[in-house]
């Protein structure tokens, strides 16, 4: 995180998010106070709470994936919700206390995956030893002629992966059974707490070497590290780094102000997520968390509601306010061909499976970010999402085609092949303009 600045941060979404600089510039330094908060004394960076922030623009133009590859920037613990899975306490839904829950088993399960990769060689040892004795035992009783060296020449087979697709018979303990309760499925927590009271049933299974070597070594690496020290670096990393992002918060609003029937409920969920913004004090299994130093992105359309809709209280907590911009055809452009995981990169690279040399020119990227703008405005807005419903359609019969049975073959899509694929919708957009 040191190295990054706010530039460089920016620098690292362009790679993945068009356009939308004010929001990538909000979230980059409020990423970067994080760590400017970590190098101040203890007394003052109790003080310090992060600036949450606000995004408004419609669906598709990017205010998810911003707050995701920032999580992933930095390998900070990071969760999305919706709004409108919450309810207030008493109505049917989960309660808003959950999202906490959520983001400490995320950071456990991080710390978790980078312990297990510190002792992963180790592991693996331990792993192909075990793997080496089940097939030497089996080797003994078909045959009794082996050389003095067998047990480590087979070992050093096994090692370098030579035996991966042979079966060998090994015990596997059994993964827990949901506990039903009143006939609905618990909640994670209580499933955990019943399974730990039964024993581990364990099964014989027949495993190629390659998966029984993943069970061993899953099994070894929580041996292998202290799982008390990982939950608590879970928790804290949860604490100092987490980040929650809340979509679709402009659903819980109250369009106009009005107050009056199923309005009671949305302002009441807002009361209900208003603590943990504050900060507050939150039991998990893995220990207690504030919520204090978490990072809340808030997201919403407000096509109907507006953000001052929101309960007084709630919009101050989010002081950082971002309008993200409606896709025109240039971005579209661009977002088919310059983010590093590009939808058409995606294509081509799925069809190169089945033969399939996959290529568009200039024009039909052209025609294809035309019509996505003017499906936008003419229909429902979803912004990027409208080139996947474009790209599926226009693709559609080379991939149901493509078999991998014939020799590598050239598929140039053009404008024509654009035109013709796609007539029925460019027929609808060319006769609008005669209607009045």
């Amino acid at each position: 995180m040191e190295q990054l600045t706010p530039k460089q941060i920016v620098d690292e979404l362009d790679k993945y998010i068009i356009g939308q600089d004010k929001a990538k510039r909000a979230v980059a330094v409020a990423l970067r106070n994080r760590y400017r908060r970590s190098k101040l004394p203890e007394e003052l960076r109790q003080e310090i709470t992060p600036k949450n922030i606000l995004m408004k623009g419609p669906t598709g133009v990017g205010k998810t994936e911003i707050a995701r590859r920032l999580a992933k920037l930095v390998k900070a613990p990071f969760v999305k919700v919706e709004a409108t899975k919450y309810t207030e306490v008493g109505y049917v839904g989960r309660d808003v206390e959950s999202m906490i829950r959520d983001l400490v088993e995320t950071a456990v399960r991080l710390v978790k995956e980078e312990k297990f990769e510190e002792v992963k060689a180790r592991a693996n040892e331990i792993a192909n030893k075990k793997i080496c004795d089940i097939m030497y035992a089996k080797s003994k009783i078909v045959k009794s002629d082996e050389p003095e060296n067998y047990k480590e020449v087979l070992y050093n087979e096994i090692a370098s992966g030579k035996h991966d697709d042979e079966v060998i018979e090994m015990e596997v303990v059994e993964a827990p059974k949901t506990i039903e309760i009143m006939g609905s499925a618990p909640d994670a927590n209580l499933t955990e707490m019943f399974s730990g009271f039964l024993p581990k049933r364990k099964k014989l299974r027949k495993l190629s070497v390659k998966n029984a070597r993943k069970n061993i070594v899953a099994e070894e690496s929580s041996k292998l590290i202290d799982m008390d020290a990982v939950n608590e670096e879970g928790i804290m990393r949860a604490e100092q780094e987490g980040i929650i992002f809340i979509d679709e918060i402009d659903k819980i609003a109250i369009a106009n102000g009005k107050g009056n029937g199923p309005d009671v409920s949305r302002e009441g969920v807002q009361r209900d997520i208003l603590p943990f913004v504050e900060g507050c004090t939150v039991s998990t299994k893995y220990g207690t968390i504030r919520t204090d130093y978490i990072l809340f992105i808030a997201a919403g359309a407000f096509h109907i509601a507006r953000v001052e809709d929101l309960i007084p209280e709630l919009q101050g907590r989010f002081p950082i306010r971002v309008e993200l911009n409606n896709l025109t055809k240039e971005d579209f452009l661009k977002i088919l061909t310059q983010p590093k995981n590009a939808i058409t990169k995606q294509h081509i690279e799925l069809l190169k499976v089945d033969n399939i040399n996959l290529s568009f020119n200039k024009e039909a990227l052209e025609e294809i970010a035309r019509l996505a703008e003017l499906e936008n405005v003419s229909k429902e807005n979803i912004g990027a999402r409208r080139l996947y419903t474009i790209l599926e359609s226009l693709l559609e019969e080379v991939s149901f085609e493509a078999s991998g049975e014939y020799p590598v073959t050239d598929v140039v899509i053009t404008k024509e092949f654009v035109k013709r694929v796609l007539a029925t919708t460019i027929s609808e957009h060319d006769l609008e303009k005669y209607i009045l």
